[in-house]
C-alpha cells in the first residue's frame, strides 16, 4: 500500500478518520488526495494532514490508484456517473463507504468490470475503533482485496463477506450498533443517578464498565455467555439484575430491533438505487 496513491472523493468525518489512520500507518501525506466542494473543509484537510486537497473529483481519480467514495449516499449516483468514463479509463480499485449503496448500482453508474469493494464502517472508526465489513465484486484481485483491507483496517477491525446480501445484517448489527450501546449506557447512567450517585460519577463508572467489558470480551477466547456467567455468582447481586433483564425479554427485544433495522436497510438500498 505504501506505493499507491489513495484518493478520497468526499472529505467528511469518515474520510478524515481514514486519512488520519493511514497517516498513522506510515502512508506519506503526498500520497493521499481528497476532494470536496467545501473550501473550508479543504483548508482543514490541508492544515490538519498536509495532503493534496482539491475541489475537483476528477483530479483525485486521475491521480489515484485507489479511489474511496466517501460522499453522502444521496449524491453517490450523481458523483459516480460524472466519474464513470475516467474510472473506466484508469481502472483504479474503487472502495465505497457510502451506506446502503449496493455493488450492482455502483457498477451500473461507474461502468462494467470495475474493481469494486463495498464496505460498511461504523462511527467508532472516528476514534480508530471501528468495525468494518467488506464485500468484493469478481473484478477485485487478491492484491486489491489486501489493499482495501489495509485502508479500512487503519480505523479498526475488518471482516469479509462472501455474500453481499449479508451487508444488511451488518448494517443492523455494527452499523446501527453503537446507538444500541449508547442507549444502554444512557439507561444505566440514569438508573445509577436514581440510586443516589452524582451524575459525573455515574457517567464515569458507566463508560469505564462498558469499555472494560468490551475489552475483556475482545481479549478472551471464551464465548460471551461464559464471561457473563463468571460474573454472575449464584444468589448474588448480578444474578438478581440479570433475572430482571431476562424477565423483560431482552433477547427477544434485541432480535426485534435488529430485524427492524435489517428490513429498513433493505428498503433504503432499494430507494437509493432507484433515486
Amino acid at each position: 500500500m505504501q506505493h499507491y496513491i489513495i484518493g478520497f472523493v468526499g472529505g467528511g468525518n469518515m474520510a478524515r478518520s481514514l486519512i488520519g489512520g493511514l497517516l498513522a500507518d506510515g502512508i506519506a501525506p503526498e500520497r493521499i488526495w481528497a476532494s470536496d466542494p467545501d473550501p473550508g473543509r479543504l483548508d482543514t484537510l490541508r492544515s490538519a494532514f498536509q495532503i493534496n486537497a482539491t475541489h475537483d473529483n476528477a483530479e483525485v481519480v486521475n491521480a489515484a490508484g485507489v479511489v474511496v467514495l466517501a460522499v453522502k449516499p444521496q449524491i453517490v449516483r450523481q458523483v459516480t456517473q460524472s466519474l464513470g468514463q475516467m474510472i473506466q479509463a484508469k481502472r483504479p480499485l474503487v472502495i465505497s463507504i457510502a451506506a446502503g449503496i449496493r455493488e450492482a448500482d455502483l457498477r451500473r453508474w461507474l461502468g462494467e468490470k470495475v474493481a469494486l469493494v463495498r464496505s460498511m464502517p461504523n462511527t467508532p472508526a472516528l476514534v480508530q475503533s471501528g468495525a468494518t465489513a467488506l464485500y468484493a465484486n469478481p473484478y477485485v484481485s487478491d492484491q486489491q482485496r489486501e489493499l482495501a483491507e489495509s485502508v479500512l483496517r487503519a480505523v479498526g477491525i475488518t471482516v469479509w463477506l462472501e455474500d453481499e446480501a449479508h451487508m444488511d445484517a451488518v448494517t443492523a448489527l455494527s452499523g446501527s450498533g453503537p446507538a444500541y450501546f449508547f442507549l444502554i449506557m444512557e439507561a444505566l447512567e440514569a438508573a445509577a443517578v436514581d440510586l443516589g450517585l452524582v451524575p459525573e460519577t455515574a457517567r464515569l463508572l458507566t463508560l469505564q464498565t462498558a469499555f472494560g467489558a468490551a475489552k475483556m470480551a475482545l481479549e478472551s477466547e471464551e464465548p460471551i455467555n461464559v464471561l457473563r456467567q463468571r460474573v454472575t455468582s449464584p444468589g448474588g447481586t448480578t444474578e438478581q439484575a440479570v433475572r430482571v433483564l431476562e424477565q423483560g425479554a431482552m433477547h427477544a427485544l434485541f432480535g426485534q430491533a435488529l430485524k427492524a433495522a435489517y428490513q429498513r436497510s433493505r428498503e433504503l438500498a432499494g430507494l437509493l438505487g432507484e433515486s
